[in-house]
């Protein structure tokens, strides 16, 4: 992916202070810290679910070959 370094995010923090104010950043701060926890969650139940849809079903072995 990218790469953000402590400098990039030094500025993107004081453009956010300076556009939101003092007053609206926590609570921006925290949408956007529940928005990437969901995103997160999302990415890794998908990944579980491809585990299981890679896995052969029991079921498979049953059958014969065609």
């Amino acid at each position: 992916m990218f790469q953000v370094g402590p400098l990039e995010l030094l500025v993107v923090g004081i453009i956010a202070l300076l556009v939101l104010g003092p007053q609206r950043l926590p609570d921006a701060a925290r949408a956007v810290g529940k928005g990437v926890r969901e995103f997160r969650g999302a990415l890794g139940e998908a990944d579980v679910n491809d585990d299981d849809d890679a896995r052969p079903d029991k079921r498979d072995a049953d059958r014969d070959p065609v």
